[in-house]
């Protein structure tokens, strides 16, 4: 796993520096940076959604999942539960910097791909790309949110370990129409977090984590059809 851990280094390595910056910094600094930090989660949002919705098989398969995962995610009310814990530790809006960075960090195709190919072929280039671009990000999120957004690489571990751990199993499953579906519904939840810090509109983001779930259901129901 010497990827992951490069890939949790490198956050863990942004978030201090970011944290530095962040320290010192007047009012105005730190409201142009989230603003900035917005824009930056909408864009990428959107950028993975043109992307990908053109090689999307089943175009309304992320209208549904988002549907289905929502009420799945309002009824354990993940939400709620998440800003509780993060409470504990922290004050202010560490939350909602915290859930953009775990999305950020996790829902990219690199992520789940890279676990999988350093597993399977000892191929480290995924994640070492992925780490770089996580560590640049962190900088940016911690000199906005904290050095609390260091805990992102606690998830982003768990996360890549799984896939790592259970290589064998999963990689006939993981199909490029299976991620493009995932890579989807995975930038709209980005846009959603970019809309949210921007102060657009609040969504319920994390709720909305179990829509990830759903193509992957939709995908081995139909090996059975």
């Amino acid at each position: 796993m010497i990827g992951t851990l490069f890939n949790c280094l490198t956050i863990l390595i942004g978030s201090t520096i970011g944290s530095f910056l962040k320290k010192g910094m007047k009012d105005k600094y730190q409201e142009i940076l989230m603003q900035a930090m917005g824009l930056a989660a909408t864009a990428l949002g959107i950028h993975s959604i043109v992307k990908y919705m053109p090689d999307s098989k089943y175009p309304v398969l992320f209208i549904v999942s988002l549907a289905i995962g929502g009420l799945i995610g309002e009824k354990l009310d993940i939400e709620t539960g998440f800003k509780k814990i993060v409470a504990k530790f922290s004050k202010g809006n560490l939350a909602e910097g915290l859930s953009t960075a775990i999305l950020l960090f996790c829902a990219g195709t690199l992520s789940i791909l890279g676990p999988i190919e350093s597993a399977l072929k000892g191929n480290h280039t995924f994640l070492f790309t992925n780490a770089i671009l996580d560590g640049v990000t962190s900088i940016v999120l911690a000199s906005t949110f904290g050095f609390g957004i260091a805990a992102s690489a606690i998830v982003l571990f768990l996360w890549q370990g799984f896939f790592y751990v259970t290589a064998g199993l999963l990689a006939p499953f993981l199909t490029i129409d299976l991620l493009t579906e995932i890579s989807i519904i995975g930038g709209v939840l980005i846009l959603s977090s970019g809309f949210s810090i921007l102060g657009i509109k609040s969504f319920k983001t994390l709720n909305l984590l179990p829509s990830l779930l759903i193509p992957v259901l939709w995908f081995i129901i139909l090996e059975f059809i």
